[in-house]
């Protein structure tokens, strides 16, 4: 019985065959180096862009300790004379001109943004008032003062003598020993006009550890 021939590829077949698999390999080489690159790319620019959120934080931050670094002392000064909590006083400027930073802290010097009315002392600024039960912009004339320290001795008389229509305006905050409660009391006696007033202030004085100026 004759024996089957083994039938035999051509080379120019086996050659075709070759070349589409080295072909095959480059392409899929080409792809995962451009995927690499790009993934590489991305996760670079999502590195550096975490990291310069990370330093603009932490400038952020020394910039309000630097801030509370100065008004500290002057508050504790000031306050002891009458009977408020400086923690109080420290976190009120802070929130309301946002650790120095508001127009009107560094213009005017004024930390607490008090209204004015002689037009020699003070300068029209527009603001933000939380009127029934939401925010609106209103343009007001404020006090300008020649210091912090001024700012903070004239918040401090406010408390101390009221205001011109009633002079107990602020009872419930003199009376109050303890920060938690003085922070709620401007709510109560109508300081502030933010609902989450209390709230914010309380928040900041554990954050900074601000309490250590009322020691």
């Amino acid at each position: 019985m004759a024996k089957k021939r083994k039938s035999r590829i051509p080379k120019s077949v086996k050659t075709v065959v070759r070349v589409f698999i080295i072909l095959f390999i480059l392409l899929v080489a080409y792809v995962g180096f451009h995927y690499y690159r790009r993934y590489a790319i991305q996760s670079e620019q999502i590195r550096q862009a975490q990291l310069e959120r990370e330093q603009e934080a932490e400038k952020l931050l020394r910039e309000k300790k630097a801030f509370i670094k100065k008004i500290g002392p002057i508050a504790r000064e000031v306050d002891k004379s009458y009977g408020l909590l400086p923690s109080i006083t420290v976190a009120q400027a802070c929130l309301e001109s946002n650790y120095g930073q508001s127009d009107l802290s560094q213009k005017y010097n004024n930390l607490f943004g008090v209204k004015g009315t002689n037009p020699n002392t003070s300068a029209v600024m527009t603001t933000k008032e939380y009127v029934k039960g939401k925010w609106i912009t209103v343009k007001a004339r404020f006090q300008i003062y020649d210091s912090y320290e001024a700012s903070i001795r004239a918040h401090a008389r406010l408390f101390q003598n009221g205001t011109t229509w009633n002079h107990q305006q602020y009872k419930h905050v003199l009376a109050s020993k303890d920060y938690k409660t003085q922070a709620k009391a401007l709510v109560t006696d109508s300081y502030a006009t933010d609902p989450d007033y209390a709230d914010k202030l309380i928040n900041l004085i554990e954050q900074f550890d601000l309490e250590k100026y009322d020691k």
